[in-house]
């Protein structure tokens, strides 16, 4: 069933789709396409991961003795999520546990996401409530793969990402899904990442220790995307070595499970826990500028 919504505002449009709450379509004001359009080389748009960002050691959720299997980035993006509201300018989604949920995660929660267009900007709010009686213990991220390059025709390699602070800090790299125990040197040059297929080769670049909260990704002309976001303190960087045309700009909050990490699913470094009644909010806008750098 294709169930989506589209939104609209002067300089933008957005569209969602009811399964996994995606955003599906994002077209800058001249119609062109900014965001992958599930390819062969990755069958998905920007899927939302929770309750797990990354990967469990062995899939598996334990909790007050029990095993749960939890597969790579949870389960949020492969459900349906219900419509609250849809207008011309905004929607909203929900997803509460239920049976498909239970046998994986065994916490009571609402997950809600809204989408809003103002002028050239996408802003997307995620409100995790607990509705259970004992701590939430969940991470959340974004996914979103944009085209690479965004202006067809251009070169891969004359794009990159600015952002508006240096970035020395060391970044983290995953072996067998894993958080590696030892730190990389950043291929960040003061505040500016090259963009090239190699800095793929070993997977996505995580930064874990960000001075920024946004970044703009831009190429030497045609259209630019801003980023930015709040609530979430990780980003991740992502495509397939392979020269597949996306780049997938990742704000996170939560990581992987650190190789070695052998404890309790709320003790796993990396999440939220949200106490009882209470909602974490998270925020993240996508503005979509003009020429580039």
């Amino acid at each position: 069933m294709n169930d989506t919504h589209t939104i609209s505002a002067g300089g933008i449009m957005a569209t969602i789709k009811a399964d996994g709450a995606e955003l599906c379509s994002l077209q800058a004001a001249d119609g062109l396409e900014l965001l992958w359009q599930a390819g062969p080389a990755w069958p998905r748009h920007a899927p939302w991961l929770f309750p797990i960002v990354g990967r469990l050691a062995n899939d598996e959720l334990r909790h007050r003795g029990q095993s749960y299997r939890l597969t790579q980035h949870g389960f949020a993006r492969d459900l349906r999520f219900q419509w609250l509201e849809r207008t011309g300018r905004s929607c909203i989604l929900r997803l509460t546990d239920n049976a498909a949920t239970r046998p994986r995660y065994p916490f009571g929660f609402g997950l809600d996401i809204t989408y809003a267009v103002t002028a050239a900007c996408l802003d997307m709010t995620v409100g995790i409530a607990n509705t259970g009686e004992e701590a939430l213990p969940a991470s959340f991220g974004a996914h979103p793969a944009f085209n690479w390059p965004l202006l067809p025709g251009a070169r891969k390699e004359s794009y990159s990402l600015i952002f508006p602070q240096p970035e020395p800090a060391p970044i983290r790299r995953l072996s067998g899904g894993l958080i590696r125990t030892e730190a990389e040197p950043s291929p960040v040059q003061g505040a500016v990442l090259q963009l090239a297929e190699r800095l793929f080769e070993a997977d996505a670049v995580i930064l874990d220790a960000l001075a920024s909260r946004s970044v703009r990704y831009v190429g030497p002309s045609g259209p630019s995307l801003e980023i930015a976001w709040s609530g979430f303190r990780e980003l991740g960087i992502w495509s397939k070595p392979s020269g597949a045309p996306f780049l997938c700009i990742e704000p996170w909050r939560g990581f992987a499970s650190p190789a070695g990490f052998d404890g309790a699913f709320s003790d796993k470094p990396g999440l939220m826990l949200i106490a009882p009644g209470e909602t974490e909010t998270l925020q993240y806008r996508i503005t979509v500028g003009g020429q580039g750098a």
